[in-house]
């Protein structure tokens, strides 16, 4: 890949910005792989090339001839995965790290696929309920219909699935007929806009832009016909939300933010029984993939106070196993994170988790590297906390977003509770449990503070898609520090784009302004 800025593709076309830019430096080694930069980019012709070329060329089409837009994306993504993989392995991510990301927002978009030929009609509008009779004589009724706002989808993405963390809000707002404009994080900024590159030409003209760069004043040309979608850290996200576009002109705003989600051992799972060891497999792989830096990566791993000498015993043995170092160098099975900056974030906030108890497997300063320079690169030790008094304040708000995670005891399930609720809102948890009466206590107290709970025991281990795996079938958001917001959960992701209007009026002209 050439050094020189990354170009955005805006208005059809690519178009690079001025200015040195950012730099973006390999995980791996070091070296710069591109430079990033917006400056000059005319994003208000942009955000009006969305609302005119971009809203007309999808209204013309029926939500089933959008999903026939969105296959042969997506399709197109699968024909060449291949330069999403070895571009992924710039930023540290393994072949299997590539897959979660690449292969999972290939995947994610075709289930949006399927779920508009089976659940959406073949129009531009959906008549979401019958007529509801509002008079005695039966000549006065009203029905809500979902149409497409005059507006744009504006996605602002982490940098740890830049494909897709993409494709996961670009599915649903495409079919929802809305123009998305795409703002990738900086560091991987160069996967999402390859990823761009291959879909642009299977989707109609106007339907998706990217910037690589920063977005200044573009928050000012949005409101109450918008959609704006972010993931990344939960102090982002409340900058964002106090933004007048949200507070004055009402454009819609969903949050997906970091939070501090935890996996739960029943009392039942002792050692020699099969729970045990899925709970610590879960753990180690929640630690390892992506380098640990997944937003629904377990942070917190409640045991029984028995238990806790034994599970960290069996954690450790584990991850003594991983080996840390250069994407496809002969065994490696944990990369690097994403940059420098990063390592030295994780190794800040493991300093403070740390000041609550202690490290007991690995070394923040150090770690043995194969394939790769351990400095230049941005390698991290695999590290496991131990907290012994858990209702220390710092595993329940510091979060290391790397290979980090913290076991604690608990003793008995109202205590566990409590701990499990100063998370203050996750996108994530799991109780891995063979009790049917514990399993149920403990998920009914956390699912107000979940988006998500996995109930993990030997019955579902075989199919189960695992602690951190969001389904786009399902919910993903969760309250509180989580973002509060929700998105894929199948259909639901595509209503949320839509504007819902109540209409009324006799009968005959409901029913002729629902046939279109």
């Amino acid at each position: 890949m050439s050094t020189e800025t990354l170009p955005s593709y805006l208005e059809g076309a690519w178009r690079r910005g001025a200015g040195a830019g950012t730099p973006v430096a390999d995980a791996v080694t070091g070296a710069t792989v591109t430079h990033v930069s917006s400056e000059g980019l005319d994003l208000a012709a942009a955000v009006a090339y969305a609302r005119g070329t971009g809203l007309a060329a999808l209204g013309e089409l029926t939500f089933h001839q959008r999903a026939e837009a969105l296959k042969a994306a997506a399709l197109a993504l699968r024909e060449r995965r291949q330069e999403l993989y070895d571009l992924s392995a710039r930023a540290g991510a393994t072949r299997s790290d590539a897959q979660v990301d690449v292969d999972g927002g290939i995947g994610t978009a075709l289930v949006y696929v399927s779920l508009a030929r089976n659940g959406l009609p073949d129009h531009t509008l959906i008549a979401e309920d019958d007529p509801v009779p509002l008079g005695k004589g039966g000549t006065f009724a009203g029905r809500h219909v979902l149409t497409t706002p005059r507006g744009v989808s504006l996605q602002i993405n982490a940098f740890n699935f830049p494909v897709w963390g993409m494709l996961e809000k670009l599915a649903p707002a495409l079919l929802a007929g809305l123009p998305t404009i795409v703002k990738p994080a900086t560091p991987t900024a160069y996967i999402a806009a390859h990823a761009v590159r291959v879909i642009a030409d299977a989707l109609p003209p106007g339907a998706v832009q990217l910037v690589s760069g920063s977005i200044p004043g573009l928050f000012d040309l949005l409101g109450g016909q918008d959609h704006i979608g972010f993931t990344g850290s939960a102090a982002t996200a409340a900058r964002l939300r106090a933004d007048p576009a949200m507070t004055r002109r009402s454009a819609r705003f969903n949050a997906e933010a970091d939070s501090l989600n935890c996996s739960v051992l029943g009392p039942d799972a002792v050692p020699g029984q099969l729970e045990f060891d899925l709970f610590a497999d879960a753990l180690v792989t929640e630690m390892t993939v992506k380098a640990g830096q997944k937003c629904t990566a377990i942070r917190r791993a409640f045991v029984p106070a028995v238990l806790l000498d034994a599970v960290s015993e069996a954690v450790e043995a584990r991850l003594a196993r991983v080996v840390v170092g250069a994407p496809g160098a002969a065994g490696v099975t944990m990369g690097a994170l994403a940059g420098l900056a990063q390592r030295e974030d994780v190794r800040a906030a493991v300093a403070r988790l740390a000041s609550a108890g202690a490290i007991v497997y690995g070394d923040p300063h150090k770690v043995e590297v194969v394939g790769a320079d351990g400095e230049r690169g941005a390698f991290l030790s695999p590290l496991l906390l131990r907290v012994d008094d858990a209702a220390r304040p710092e595993p329940h708000e510091v979060e290391a977003f790397g290979p980090v995670s913290t076991l604690m005891p608990y003793h008995g399930v109202a205590d566990l509770l409590d701990l499990v609720a100063r998370g203050e809102g996750s996108l994530a948890g799991s109780v891995v449990s063979r009790d049917g009466d514990f399993v149920r206590e403990v998920v009914l107290g956390a699912a107000a503070h979940h988006g998500r709970i996995l109930v993990l025991d030997r019955d579902s281990a075989g199919e189960s898609t695992g602690h951190g795996t969001p389904m786009p079938q399902l919910v993903h958001g969760g309250p509180g520090r989580a973002g509060g917001g929700e998105e894929e959960g199948g259909l639901r992701a595509v209503h949320a784009h839509l504007r819902r209007t109540a209409v009324q009026g006799g009968p005959a002209v409901l029913d002729a302004i629902t046939a279109g």
